[in-house]
């Protein structure tokens, strides 16, 4: 059993990796398109489970850890592939768990035209957030200058009174500019 293993990895095309918290589900694919192997690693023994496996492309779905492991396959001489999640769905078969969601990320990563996600570095990674905090700050500045959003607009509506369709809608508008239960039915 342990040499049929053995002859399966030497042929890997791909491998496919389902990331989860503590637990990581990995699943080869051979050249001839079979299931080599299916495998339930920790993530402290990542590095030493993509030690002994020969060199290959690795698929996995996007989400942070994902640069993480990306980085660590890299140095270890995998060719990493980040793939997109809304990329892997088709290939699901049968009911969803983890190897299922590991076999398909590897049918997914053997696509040659795929968009794959770009790997990123760690300063990379926290960018973005601190740039949505200070847009958040900014335009929580912005709105506490501005007036109450729907007092204009009530105004410009109330001159059209005398139109038959703006006094029929105006009746269901609440003071705080909110409709009633009865328009938001109709």
């Amino acid at each position: 059993m342990k040499a049929k293993m053995e002859s399966n990895q030497a042929s890997l095309a791909v491998i496919g990796i389902d990331i989860g918290k503590d637990v990581f589900h990995i699943v080869g694919l051979g050249v001839d398109g079979k299931i080599a192997f299916r495998r339930k690693i920790r993530r402290s023994g990542l590095k030493d489970a993509f030690e002994k496996l020969p060199r290959c492309m690795v698929g996995m779905e996007a989400c942070l850890s994902a640069h993480f492991v990306s980085r660590l396959l890299r140095t270890l001489g995998h060719k990493p592939r980040i793939i997109p999640a809304i990329y892997v769905k088709p290939f699901v078969k049968g009911q969803k768990n983890d190897y299922n969601d590991a076999e398909a990320i590897a049918e997914a990563a053997l696509r040659p035209n795929l968009r794959v996600v770009e790997e990123k570095c760690q300063d990379q990674l926290f960018r973005p957030v601190i740039a949505s905090d200070r847009d958040w700050s900014l335009a929580e500045r912005r709105q506490s200058t501005r007036s109450e959003p729907f007092s204009s607009s009530k105004a410009s509506l109330s001159g059209l009174a005398h139109a038959p369709f703006a006094t029929r809608s105006l009746q269901y508008w609440r003071t705080d500019g909110t409709r009633s239960r009865r328009e938001r039915r109709a």
